[in-house]
């Protein structure tokens, strides 16, 4: 039978069905960008969904037939609750409520927590340092599962990275970048995100344990601009090398201005910094081979399909 986690020209087909089992997966954030795709993906497998969301009007919204459990992360008497019955649970919510989520999971319950590359970051914020203290908890837990740590994700329906800059390309040609765009990005396309959950699911953890989780190989954001814009069927665009002090200053104006998304400080910050990683663990332990940035660009910016 074909290994379903290496078929990279339909990164989620064929891969669900091997995790069907009589019980369901509680995915706590059921209802935003990745615990959406995850739901979707295990339903359309016939894997059974409990989904733990804060608003019940937003999961129905969704169309998704699947039990529907009303918690927050933040309610501990809730999330007890709504986690009762559960063997295997997916945390889509930010890390720092992993604290939470061991105290009211199952003893046996297996766990799949996201967390964020952010926690590299040589410039702490409350993101990143949220992520290191769920990281600690999970690790300090000796329950069994994982903590994985997305870089950029990208292809999600919603997602502000690949289409928000295509929003900017769109409008203007010239890109200022921090040392021309030659510092390094390694995102990872959403399917690859839930095919590593999934794969994740199914492996045993003895102890807890952390993965980076993570596209092929690194690009330079100039590469990754210019794959952008190709992608969306965009011209070449003018890549203009530029100090960071004057970038970042002039995003905490792009709020003010409604032609132009809107770009955080934090953001600029980090365009100055390194995000490459080793996918080796990643391949080894879950057994998955991310698509590369132009199959996932081209995934992204595929016309809807027709009904």
């Amino acid at each position: 039978m074909a290994d379903p986690m290496n078929a990279t020209s339909s990164p989620i087909q064929g891969y669900a069905p091997s995790l069907a089992t009589t019980e369901p997966v509680h995915v706590i954030g059921a209802s935003g960008r990745t615990g959406l795709a995850l739901c979707r993906t295990l339903l359309a497998g016939g894997v059974p969904v409990v989904a733990v969301v804060r608003s019940p009007a937003k999961w129905a919204a969704t169309g998704l037939h699947a039990q529907a459990r009303l918690a927050d992360a933040r309610q501990p008497d809730a999330l007890r609750a709504a986690l009762s019955d559960a063997t295997r649970i997916v945390s889509c919510v930010h890390a720092r409520h992993t604290a939470s989520i061991l105290e009211a999971a199952p003893r046996f319950a297996r766990l799949v927590l996201l967390g964020s590359t952010r926690k590299f970051t040589q410039w702490p914020d409350d993101h990143g340092n949220g992520v290191l203290e769920g990281e600690a908890a999970l690790l300090a837990s000796a329950r069994q599962g994982v903590m994985l740590h997305p870089t950029m994700i990208y292809g999600a329906q919603g997602e502000n990275n690949v289409q928000r800059l295509a929003a900017l390309l769109r409008r203007t040609r010239v890109l200022p970048l921090p040392g021309g765009g030659r510092f390094l990005v390694q995102p990872i396309h959403q399917s690859d995100v839930v095919r590593c959950i999934c794969a994740a699911l199914q492996r045993p953890w003895p102890d807890p344990d952390s993965l980076v989780i993570a596209g092929p190989e690194p690009v330079s954001y100039a590469g990754f601009v210019r794959a952008v814009a190709a992608a969306a069927g965009l011209r070449r665009p003018l890549i203009l090398p530029f100090p960071a002090a004057p970038l970042i200053l002039a995003a905490r104006l792009t709020r003010h201005v409604r032609a132009i998304p809107p770009v955080e400080p934090g953001e600029i910050r980090r365009l100055v910094e390194d995000k490459a990683f080793d996918i080796t663990p990643m391949v080894a332990k879950l057994h998955v081979r991310p698509i590369s940035l132009q199959e996932g660009l081209a995934l992204t910016f595929r016309p809807p399909q027709e009904d």
